[in-house]
C-alpha cells in the first residue's frame, strides 16, 4: 500500500507544474494549484515513509514502459524511507516559499521554476523508490535535467548559463561512472536488482567479472560528484549561488544527499568491505569538512558562502559513514550503529538547517536585490523575523546546543571516539578525523559570526539595504516550519532516533543491532537544551526591561569621530583577512590592498577574492590550454584532398618504420 501511495505522490508532483508552464499569464492562480499538488504529494510521500519505518510492508511494483525494455521496479525499504522524509518536507516548504518569491515582472521565470521544481520533486522520490539499476538511472537522469533547468531559471544572465553548463557537464560525467557501475554490478551479481550480494557470491577479479573494489571506486566517483565532496565539488558553488534561493535550498538540502544515498546503498549491497574503503571515505570526509568551511570563510557572496558549507556538512556525513564502514570491516556493531546513525541523522539535520539558511538568505536577497555581503547590513532592524530565523539556522549549522546540528555531530564524535579503542589502523584513522571535525566546527562559528554581523547587524551599507522589507507570509511560513523542526530534534532527539533504527538495523544486518537512543544520552541532551533556552529567555527579559528603564542619555565614546558612517564598519573582507592570510597556502587568495602612501590619501578600498581551488585553479586553465592546442590543430584542416592524402602517406610511413 505504501508503494502505491508513493507512486501517486510521484505522479502528482510530476504533473503539478504543467498548468503553470502552459499558462504564464495566469501564473498566480496556477501557482497556487501547483503548490497545492506538491504539498499533497509531500503528504503522501511522508505517509509512505512513516508506514515503512513503522514496520509496515515493503512491497514492490513493476511498471512496464515498453515491450522492448524491461519493466522498472519501484518500492520502499527502510533506508530509502529515511531519505524520503527530508525530500518531502523540504520540497513542500520550497513550493510554499515559491509563491512569495517571484516579482510579477518575473512571472515567466516563476512558471518555469514551478514546473521543474515539481519534476525535480517527482524524480527524487522515484530515485529513492527505484529497486533496479535501470529505474535508478532513469530517475537519476530526470533529476539531473530538472536541476539543470532550475539552475538556469534566469538564463538571461551569462553567469547563470555558465553555472548551468558546469553543473550539467559534471553531473553527466558522474552518470557515465554510474552506467559503468551498474553494468559491472550486473556482471558481478547476475542481475540489476539493488539487493545485497550474497557473502558467498562471486569474488570478482577473474575474467570479465569486475572486483568489488572496482565497483566501490566507480560508486565513489559517480555518487561523489553528486554529493560534492572535495575535489569533485567544483560544480556546486556556482550552481547553488545562481539558482533561485528555494531551489538552492532543495539542491543543498536533499539533491546532493542522493550521492550520499548511493554510497550508503552501495556499501550495503557489497558485503565484507576491506579496511581501505572506510579509511578512504573517512579521509574524503575530513578533507571535505575542513576545505569546505575554509573556503566559505573567504567568500563575499552570501549564497556561495552557504554552498561551501554544504561541502563541509557532506564531509561530516562522510565521517560518519567512514566510521560505519570501519565498524563493518572489524565486525564492531556499536561502531556501525554510531557511525551510520550519525550520518543519517546529519542527512536530516543538514537538510533542515541548510534549507532554513537558504530560505532566509533568499528572503534577504529578495528584499535587497543583491547577494554581496558588503552591500547589505543592518537588516535585523528591517527584517527581524528573517534575522531571527537565520540566527537559528546559524547556531544549528555550527553544531551548538540546543539545536539539531549538535545531536548528529555528537553521534559522529561518539563513533570516532569509540573507534579509538579498536585495532591500531582503525584508531589511527579516527585520530586524524576527530581534530578535523573539531577544527571545522570552530571555523564554522567564525564564518557565521562574520555573516550575521555583516548582513544583519550594524548599519545599512548601501541604498538597497535601506529599502529592505520583511518577507511575506508565504516566505515566512516555511522558515518557521524548518526552524521548528531544528529546535524539536535538538531538544528531543529521542523522537527522531527510533525512526532511524530500522535503516541502521538493515544496514548492519543484525537482528540485535544496538539501539541509537541507548547509545546517546538523550535525557541529558534534552535537559541541557531546556536549561539553555531558559537561560536565554531570562537574559532576554532582563535586558529588555533594563533597556526600557529611564536612564540619563550618555553618548558612546566615538574615538574622536563625531560623525560615524557605515564605511567604518567591518567588511566581509576585513573581518576574514587574518584567517585568509594565514590560510594562503590552501586558499590562494587574490588580495587588493589599499594605496596609503600619500600624506592625505584619497578614497581607497581593500578587497580579497578566494577562487575555487579546483575549478578556477585547475580545470579552467587546463581547458583553456586544451582549447588553444585544438585551435592550433585546426590549421591542419585545409580542406584539400591532396593534403589529406599526404597525411595518410606519412602515417603509413611512420607505421612501417615503427614496425
Amino acid at each position: 500500500m505504501s508503494t502505491w501511495c508513493l507512486l501517486a505522490a510521484i505522479l502528482l508532483a510530476a504533473l503539478s507544474g504543467l498548468g503553470a508552464l502552459s499558462a504564464k499569464t495566469r501564473s498566480g492562480a496556477f501557482g497556487k494549484t501547483s503548490c497545492g499538488m506538491q504539498l499533497l504529494a509531500a503528504v503522501l510521500g511522508t505517509l509512505s515513509a512513516i508506514a515503512v519505518l513503522g514496520g509496515g510492508p515493503t512491497g514492490s511494483v513493476r511498471v512496464p514502459l515498453s515491450p522492448l525494455l524491461p519493466a522498472l521496479t519501484f518500492g520502499l525499504d527502510a533506508l530509502s524511507a529515511v531519505f524520503l522524509l527530508p525530500v518531502c518536507f523540504l520540497c513542500g516548504c520550497a513550493s510554499v516559499f515559491d509563491l512569495g518569491y517571484w516579482h510579477p515582472a518575473a512571472s515567466a521565470h516563476g512558471a518555469r521554476a514551478r514546473s521543474f521544481l515539481g519534476l525535480l520533486f517527482a524524480s527524487l522520490m522515484a530515485l529513492l523508490a527505484a529497486q533496479d539499476g535501470i529505474a535508478f538511472l532513469v530517475a537519476w537522469e530526470l533529476m539531473a535535467l530538472a536541476a539543470f533547468f532550475l539552475v538556469t531559471t534566469e538564463h538571461h544572465e551569462p553567469e547563470v548559463r555558465t553555472a548551468g553548463w558546469i553543473y550539467l557537464t559534471a553531473t553527466h560525467a558522474g552518470t557515465l561512472c554510474l552506467i559503468a557501475f551498474f553494468c559491472s554490478w550486473e556482471a558481478l551479481s547476475g542481475g540489476s536488482a539493488l539487493v545485497p550480494l550474497a557473502p558467498g557470491g562471486p569474488a570478482g577479479g577473474a575474467g570479465a567479472v569486475p572486483s568489488r573494489d572496482v565497483l566501490f571506486v566507480l560508486a565513489l566517483i559517480g555518487f561523489g560528484l553528486k554529493a560534492g565532496v572535495v575535489p569533485l565539488h567544483f560544480w556546486l558553488p556556482p550552481a547553488h549561488a545562481n539558482a533561485p534561493s528555494h531551489v538552492s535550498a532543495v539542491m543543498s538540502g536533499v539533491l546532493i544527499k542522493m550521492g550520499v544515498y548511493g554510497i550508503v546503498r552501495t556499501a550495503w549491497m557489497l558485503p565484507g568491505p576491506p579496511l581501505w574503503w572506510g579509511v578512504a571515505v573517512l579521509a574524503i570526509g575530513a578533507v571535505s569538512t575542513t576545505v569546505g568551511v575554509a573556503f566559505a570563510i573567504g567568500q563575499h557572496d552570501l549564497k556561495r558562502l552557504l554552498a561551501y558549507h554544504s561541502i563541509e556538512n557532506i564531509g561530516i556525513i562522510f565521517l560518519g559513514l567512514g566510521t560505519a564502514l570501519l565498524g563493518r570491516t572489524t565486525g564492531n556493531l556499536e561502531l556501525q550503529a554510531l557511525g551510520l546513525g550519525g550520518a543519517l541523522l546529519h542527512v536530516w539535520n543538514h537538510g533542515l538547517f541548510k534549507g532554513l539558511l537558504f530560505l532566509t538568505a533568499g528572503a534577504s536577497i529578495h528584499a535587497c536585490a543583491t547577494r554581496e555581503l558588503d552591500q547589505l547590513g543592518g537588516l535585523a532592524h528591517k527584517m527581524p523575523v528573517t534575522a531571527a530565523c537565520f540566527l537559528l539556522g546559524a547556531i544549528a549549522i555550527c553544531g551548538l546546543p540546543p539545536l539539531n546540528g549538535f545531536v548528529s555531530e555528537l553521534l559522529t564524535y561518539l563513533g570516532l571516539f569509540h573507534a579509538l579503542a579498536a585495532e591500531p589502523r582503525v584508531a589511527a584513522a579516527a585520530a586524524v578525523a576527530i581534530p578535523a571535525l573539531a577544527v571545522a566546527g570552530a571555523m564554522a562559528l567564525l564564518c557565521f559570526v562574520k555573516v550575521f554581523g555583516v548582513v544583519y547587524l550594524g548599519a545599512p551599507r548601501s541604498e538597497a539595504a535601506t529599502r529592505a522589507h520583511e518577507a511575506g507570509p508565504a516566505m515566512k511560513a516555511p522558515m518557521f516550519a524548518l526552524g521548528g523542526a531544528c529546535l524539536l530534534i535538538g531538544l528531543a532527539p529521542a523522537l527522531a532516533l527510533p525512526a532511524l533504527q530500522p535503516a541502521v538495523a538493515d544496514w548492519v544486518g543484525a537482528t540485535t543491532a544496538p539501539r541509537l537512543d541507548a547509545l546517546l544520552p538523550c535525557a541529558w541532551i534534552s535537559a541541557i537544551g531546556l536549561a539553555l533556552l531558559g537561560a536565554i529567555a531570562v537574559s532576554w527579559t532582563w535586558l529588555h526591561r533594563r533597556r526600557d528603564r529611564r536612564q540619563d542619555a550618555v553618548g558612546t565614546w566615538d574615538c574622536g569621530c563625531a560623525r560615524p558612517s557605515p564605511a567604518m564598519q567591518y567588511t566581509a573582507s576585513s573581518f576574514a583577512q587574518q584567517f585568509v592570510d594565514n590560510s594562503s597556502l590552501l586558499l590562494w587568495p587574490r588580495t587588493h590592498l589599499p594605496a596609503t602612501g600619500a600624506l592625505f590619501p584619497g578614497r581607497t578600498s581593500f578587497h580579497s577574492h578566494v577562487p575555487d581551488l579546483v575549478l578556477d585553479r585547475v580545470l579552467v586553465p587546463t581547458l583553456r590550454g586544451l582549447a588553444i592546442g585544438c585551435n592550433w590543430l585546426r590549421g591542419l584542416q585545409r580542406g584539400r584532398v591532396q593534403l589529406y592524402l599526404l597525411y595518410v602517406f606519412l602515417t603509413l610511413l611512420c607505421l612501417l618504420l615503427f614496425t
